[in-house]
């Protein structure tokens, strides 16, 4: 085990690099993947006629697909039809349309969440189904919904490192690049990799409990 040459300085910051990589996919993911999934489950709540079938259809499909398969279906089928995306966009893509669905079905059951009660009284009172959902039920929902968000949000940063597969230049495929000159390196680079996640995982997670200790 070599761990001064595996830890050198140009490796650290070769590591640095792709880790920088992995937030900046996971920040856009999560992102994009928040607005789209408060969409769908929305959708879906309000069981429009036809349109919250077609996008149950599409949210309980995806959800029931892995990750590993959606990376490759953008990455390596979507040039098949003329779309053709880097590395770094075909990552987003996979995360943002994978987390979305599973964000949809959170943002559902929160709303579903809210008595009926006062929905009828919103109703009642001379407000719209849209001012009801919007200012009654929503803000309430959100509060809940955001403990299991963030625990999502966890899961997501861990899922970029599945992107190694397409040559995404994130933190795994930093990290494999360095270990693969020297047998010697693996243990060493493996330990920072695992701290670094566990140090950014570990800090959401204290976020999300102390979210929900406060809705308790």
């Amino acid at each position: 085990m070599d761990i001064a040459g595996a830890l050198s300085v140009d490796h650290l910051k070769f590591l640095a690099d792709g880790f920088k990589v992995t937030l900046y996919i996971a920040f856009v993911s999560i992102v994009l993947s928040f607005i789209i999934g408060i969409v769908l489950g929305t959708l879906r709540y309000a069981k429009i006629k036809f349109l919250s079938k077609v996008v149950a259809v599409i949210v309980e499909t995806i959800r029931n697909m892995p990750l590993l398969l959606i990376i490759f279906f953008t990455f390596f089928a979507l040039p098949e039809v003329g779309l053709k995306l880097s590395p770094t966009a075909a990552a987003i893509s996979a995360l943002t349309l994978f987390e979305s669905a599973m964000l949809a079905e959170i943002v559902r059951s929160g709303l579903n969440s809210i008595h009926k009660g006062q929905i009828e009284a919103a109703r009642s009172s001379g407000l719209t189904y849209i001012q009801t959902l919007w200012h009654i039920v929503m803000p309430q929902a959100l509060r809940r919904m955001v403990p299991p968000i963030v625990s999502q949000f966890i899961s997501l940063l861990k899922d970029t490192s599945l992107c190694v597969i397409i040559a995404l230049p994130e933190f795994m495929h930093n990290a494999q690049i360095i270990y693969a000159q020297n047998v010697n390196y693996v243990i060493p680079v493996f330990v920072v990799v695992a701290l670094m996640y566990f140090i950014v995982n570990y800090c959401l997670s204290l976020i999300a409990r102390r979210l929900e200790s406060r809705q308790a």
